[in-house]
């Protein structure tokens, strides 16, 4: 089991598959959503005893961070892995969005980020643990009614890599609670999205988005930092 012994955070949105996957490659994992219910049917689902502990959190409150590098380094001595992934926008044009649009995208992800990474910064440097952070198709290509959340998307990397600490992204395109609400309020462009995949179908969050998150909390990345992984069908090519 390639996480055997980590101790992994992991936070919202798609987090759920990504939970699954590190326990089944031996993490212990603190899981950490807003949504009670969300982490009460993962608890059950998966079945992971001790393994897995769940931590109901608004992570854009000034105390989240503190709150769960405690629950973290109680259940489990430490913290080998942060993986920040919850993430709350709303769609607009940008002639439309309002300061209330960017506080909470910016609160939920910016910000939150980098006050749990920071929070956490001690644990990972002790273990020469890694980040994953989540970047977005939409500040890479400039999806219009997107502008907040993209403009939240943003990593540390070479700062830490002296500590030993790998911090990389992964900028997915999997059908999560977010992208179900963007597809109602937007569907022409949500659908515009989907036909443009190469590979022909949004990415399982479990099946196909996790996967590459065990592969960068894994020692086989452990030459890798500053770096982001198009984990998205195909739809992006960087050169």
């Amino acid at each position: 089991m390639r996480l055997q012994r980590k101790s992994a955070v992991v936070t919202g949105g798609i987090g759920r598959g990504i939970t699954a996957a590190f326990l089944r490659e031996g993490a212990s994992v603190l899981a950490v959503d807003r949504d009670e219910e969300a982490l009460c049917t993962a608890e059950s689902e998966l079945d992971a005893g001790d393994a897995l502990r769940t931590l109901q959190c608004d992570l854009a409150a000034r105390s989240a961070a503190e709150e769960i590098r405690a629950a973290a380094a109680g259940h489990s001595g430490g913290i080998d892995v942060l993986v920040n992934n919850a993430h709350t926008s709303r769609q607009a044009p940008f002639v439309e969005h309002t300061r209330e649009m960017f506080a909470l995208s910016l609160g939920t992800d910016f910000y939150a980020t980098a006050r749990l990474t920071r929070s956490c910064y001690p644990h990972l440097r002790e273990r020469r643990g890694s980040v994953i952070d989540f970047a977005s198709g939409a500040g890479l290509d400039g999806q219009s009614h997107q502008a907040s959340y993209a403009a939240a998307k943003e990593v540390v990397a070479n700062e830490w890599a002296a500590d030993g600490i790998n911090v990389n992204l992964i900028s997915p395109l999997a059908p999560t609670a977010g992208v179900d609400a963007w597809a109602k309020q937007r569907p022409e462009q949500y659908e515009q999205v989907v036909r443009k995949l190469p590979l022909g179908h949004m990415g399982g969050p479990e099946t196909e988005i996790a996967p590459v998150a065990v592969f960068l909390a894994s020692e086989d990345s452990a030459y890798m930092t500053g770096q982001t992984l198009l984990a998205d069908g195909g739809t992006l090519v960087l050169r």
